[in-house]
C-alpha cells in the first residue's frame, strides 16, 4: 500500500534545519480504508470484549477487578517508556511500606490519577468532552512531580522534537513542528466527535491512537497520554463498560512491532497493517484479562471456602480477607484502621489467615511486621 499520509516541511532547529512529518487530517483517503481489512478484526476483537465483559460477573465486587486491571495498564504504559517498577513495588507504595524506586513508582502512580481523572470527567454529564484540554489536564496530572517539572506539563510543546537519535538531523522520526501542533489536533478532535464517519469505533480508536503519536504534542509522556486516549475513548463509545483491559501489555509484549507499524504509516501509508494490528491486539488483551479474571474469581472463592470452614474464623477475618483483593500487601495497623477495632482484634483476624496460609508475613520480625496475600500478587504479576 503506497498512500500519501502527510506532508514533509523543513522545521528549524538550534543548529540544523530538519524535515518535520505534518500527517493529513483523518480518515484516510486516496485510497479510503477498505472494510475488507478490518470487518473480521473487528468482529473477533468486539466479541473478545464481549466475553470479558460477560466474565466480570464471576465476581462479587467489580471493584476488585477494576484495581488491578488499572494497575497493571498503569504499570505496563509506564514500562513501554523504560520505568522499572513492578506490581508489588506499587502494592507496597499503597501499603505505606518502604519503596527503593520511588521516582518509577511515582511515574505510575500519577497515571493512575490522570485515568482516573479523565475517567470522572467523561462519566460526570457536567465534565470535560475528550478534548484536546481534557488530554493537556490529563498530562499536567502525568507529569506532576520531579522527574516531569521541566517538560511543561500541561503544556502542548513550543519546540521541535524527535523521536530517537541524539539530535533531529538523525532523528527515526521528526513530528510536526510546534506551530502546526494546535491545528493539527483540532482536526484530531474533530474526527473524534464526527458521528458521519462509517468506520467502526474501534477502527476510529486506532486511528486516533496513531495520529496522536504522529503529532507528539508534548514535549514528554506523548505515548502514556496516547495511550490513555485510547482507554478514554474505549469509555466514551462503550466498547467496555469498565476498564478491565490492559492493552499496554500486548504493545510491550510486541513494543518493536508496535513502532514499526506506526512508522509504516508515515513511510508507506500503510494505514491497513496498523488497524489489523491493533485490532488483534484488543483480542488478544481481552482474551488475557478474560482468563486473568477466571483464575483470580477461582483463587479468591477457593480461600474464603477455607476461611468458612475453619473453625476459628469469625466476623473480622471475615471482613479482613474481603479487602485483601484491594489491599494485598498491608500491616496490622492497616488492618485496624480499615477494620476500624482495636489492635488485638486486628491481630486476630490476620492471625486466622496466617495459620490457614492465605496470607505470609514477610518481614520475619517479631515488630512492624508486613502481610502479603502472596498467591494473589503472584497471580497479577504473571
Amino acid at each position: 500500500m503506497n498512500r500519501d499520509t502527510g506532508t514533509y516541511v523543513i522545521s528549524t532547529t538550534p543548529g540544523e534545519p530538519v524535515r518535520a512529518f505534518v500527517p493529513h487530517a483523518l480518515p484516510p483517503t486516496g485510497p479510503a480504508l477498505a472494510p475488507a481489512v478490518y470487518v473480521e478484526h473487528n468482529r473477533q476483537a468486539e466479541l473478545a470484549l464481549a466475553r470479558l465483559a460477560g466474565v466480570s460477573g464471576l465476581v462479587p465486587s467489580v471493584g476488585w477487578l477494576l484495581y488491578s486491571a488499572i494497575r497493571k495498564e498503569a504499570l505496563l504504559t509506564s514500562q513501554i517508556e523504560g520505568t522499572q517498577a513492578t506490581l508489588t513495588d506499587l502494592f507496597d507504595e499503597e501499603a505505606g511500606f518502604k519503596v527503593s524506586n520511588i521516582d518509577d513508582v511515582e511515574e505510575v502512580t500519577n497515571y493512575l490519577r490522570a485515568f482516573r481523572w479523565v475517567e470522572e470527567q467523561l462519566r460526570d454529564p457536567q465534565g470535560l468532552p475528550i478534548s484536546v484540554r481534557l488530554l493537556c489536564d490529563a498530562h499536567r496530572l502525568l507529569l506532576d512531580g520531579a522527574r516531569g517539572a521541566g517538560k511543561q506539563p500541561g503544556e502542548l510543546r513550543r519546540s521541535q522534537n524527535w523521536i530517537g537519535g541524539t539530535r533531529p538531523g538523525n532523528a527515526a522520526f521528526v513530528p510536526p513542528p510546534p506551530e502546526q501542533v494546535p491545528a493539527l489536533l483540532a482536526d484530531m478532535e474533530r474526527f473524534i466527535h464526527d458521528d458521519g464517519t462509517e468506520l467502526p469505533p474501534m477502527v476510529r480508536v486506532a486511528l486516533i491512537h496513531a495520529q496522536f503519536q504522529t503529532i507528539h504534542p508534548f514535549l514528554d509522556g506523548n505515548g502514556r497520554i496516547g495511550r490513555l486516549l485510547i482507554a478514554a475513548l474505549f469509555e466514551q463509545w462503550g466498547l467496555l463498560a469498565e476498564p478491565l483491559m490492559y492493552l499496554s501489555g500486548y504493545l510491550k509484549q510486541h513494543q518493536a512491532e508496535y513502532y514499526r507499524r506506526l512508522s509504516a504509516i508515515r513511510n508507506e501509508g500503510d494505514w491497513e497493517a496498523w488497524v489489523t494490528f491493533f485490532l488483534e491486539g484488543v483480542a488478544v488483551a481481552a482474551g488475557d484479562a478474560e482468563r486473568n479474571i477466571i483464575e483470580v474469581a477461582s483463587l479468591v472463592a477457593a480461600d474464603r471456602k477455607r476461611l468458612l470452614q475453619s473453625p476459628k474464623a469469625g466476623p473480622a477475618s471475615y471482613r479482613l480477607f474481603e479487602m485483601l483483593p484491594m489491599m494485598p500487601r498491608f500491616t496490622i495497623e492497616r488492618v485496624r484502621q480499615q477494620l476500624d477495632t482495636s489492635f488485638p482484634t486486628a491481630t486476630a483476624a490476620v492471625k486466622v489467615l496466617e495459620d490457614l496460609g492465605i496470607v505470609a508475613e514477610m518481614t520475619g520480625q517479631k515488630k512492624n511486621r508486613s502481610y502479603s496475600y502472596q498467591a494473589y500478587v503472584e497471580l497479577l504479576s504473571r
